[in-house]
């Protein structure tokens, strides 16, 4: 394995931290402003500026394959994965480059899975950051862990299918300028196979009987201009061209959806924990407590150290996943894609925390980023699988090879 950047993704790591120095940064406190002064779920004006502006310096799209060359770089996952890490410093700066959940996962669904005429319609707005989309998944009613439950029905009618059910946690279902939705749910829900009777379908977001019901909040954070939606579906009727890939494919997309953004996810917080253990070490220098610099306390320098190797394991796994997920496909790295995604959240979190209590007070405050970071990082245990979940797999898979290493 070889993690050394090439001069390509020195190239644009250079610009990428060039932007968020100059634009990112010193605009943070303007975004919050007004997202709470104006319409939460219409994008604010500094955010169409700093989206203008990356466009037009080529940082955009950055996580999409060499195929779409036309509308990016044409990263491996490897080469984009140290370009994650440094926008997710800041919760919101993915969507300034076009890199932002969910719709990078849907853009790479519609261009691996979708038909010409699906790529036209909406992979192609998607990619010129015209619209967002949403992924409507989980459900309140069932344990959505195990997808097996989900009993949203997607039923054929002539020449249309028509969509019944409630979803939440669907993420980007909130914004005005969401436009089309990915949804999961049962086609065939009496096949003997429990992974063929799920199918994913685009429902246009103006459709008649999509009704957003409300923003859900993690922790208080409702995570506006994006958010994430209770949607119902009320006799949907789309037409039966909107299907992707085929009746009881909805599981084969899920996985090829849910790899590459396991990747994105797990960059994204150490980028986060990066973030906060640089300002644990600025808070610990300058904070003076019993007549002496907090750094100069022995617990407060072991959680900087612990910090600093815990950041950097979970950043060196991730992108030994990315290796193998380039080299292999998902199926090859699903061991590896397992073990960051039980270890970059719970790190996350963790860092979080030491950095939270060393900042005080002020550290559950809106006057630093690092309690909106926890909330985040929080749910990202439980978003594209719960903790549980990937060690059931994992241990599952480890057992029956003896344990020997991947």
């Amino acid at each position: 394995m070889d993690f050394e950047f090439s001069p390509k993704v020195h190239d644009l790591r250079n610009r990428l931290q060039a932007f968020m120095d100059e634009e990112i940064y010193p605009r943070e406190a303007a975004f919050e402003a007004q997202v709470d002064e104006g319409d939460r779920w219409a994008p604010p004006e500094v955010l169409a500026e700093l989206k203008n502006k990356a466009q037009q310096q080529g940082l955009w799209n950055l996580f999409m394959p060499q195929t779409y060359a036309d509308f990016s770089p044409g990263l491996t996952n490897l080469e984009y994965a140290p370009l994650a890490e440094l926008m997710g410093r800041v919760l919101w700066a993915s969507e300034v480059f076009n890199c932002s959940a969910p719709d990078t996962g849907n853009m790479e669904v519609l261009a691996r899975y979708g038909s010409p005429a699906q790529q036209e319609e909406w992979l192609q707005p998607l990619l010129r950051g015209e619209i967002r989309s949403a992924f409507c998944m989980t459900e309140p009613d069932v344990a959505s862990s195990d997808a097996t439950n989900i009993e949203t029905s997607i039923v054929r009618d002539g020449g249309d299918y028509v969509i019944n059910g409630r979803k939440w946690w669907s993420s980007g279902a909130c914004s005005n300028r969401c436009e089309i939705m990915i949804v999961m749910g049962k086609t065939d829900p009496d096949n003997e196979s429990r992974y063929r009777q799920q199918s994913m379908i685009l429902v246009p977001a103006r459709t008649d009987g999509v009704t957003v019901e409300r923003p859900l909040k993690v922790f208080g954070y409702d995570d506006a201009p994006e958010g994430h939606a209770e949607v119902t579906f009320d006799n949907v009727r789309v037409p039966a061209g909107n299907l992707l890939l085929g009746e009881g494919r909805g599981f084969e997309i899920a996985q090829g959806r849910l790899g590459p953004g396991r990747i994105h996810h797990c960059m994204r917080l150490v980028g986060l924990a990066q973030r906060a253990l640089e300002l644990m070490c600025e808070r610990a220098e300058s904070r003076i407590a019993f007549g002496r610099p907090l750094s100069k306390q022995q617990s407060v320098r072991e959680d900087i150290a612990r910090s600093a190797c815990e950041i950097e394991q979970a950043r060196l796994l991730t992108l030994k996943a990315a290796d193998r997920m380039d080299k292999g496909g998902n199926k090859a790295a699903k061991d590896l894609i397992a073990m960051i995604k039980i270890v970059a959240p719970s790190m996350a979190c963790t860092v979080l925390d030491r950095a939270i209590q060393i900042h005080g007070g002020a550290g559950v405050s809106q006057d630093f980023f690092l309690a909106h970071a926890y909330a985040a990082a929080r749910t990202i245990r439980i978003a594209d699988g719960p903790d549980q979940v990937h060690m059931m797999q994992l241990g599952r898979n480890l057992a029956a090879a003896g344990g020997t290493q991947m």
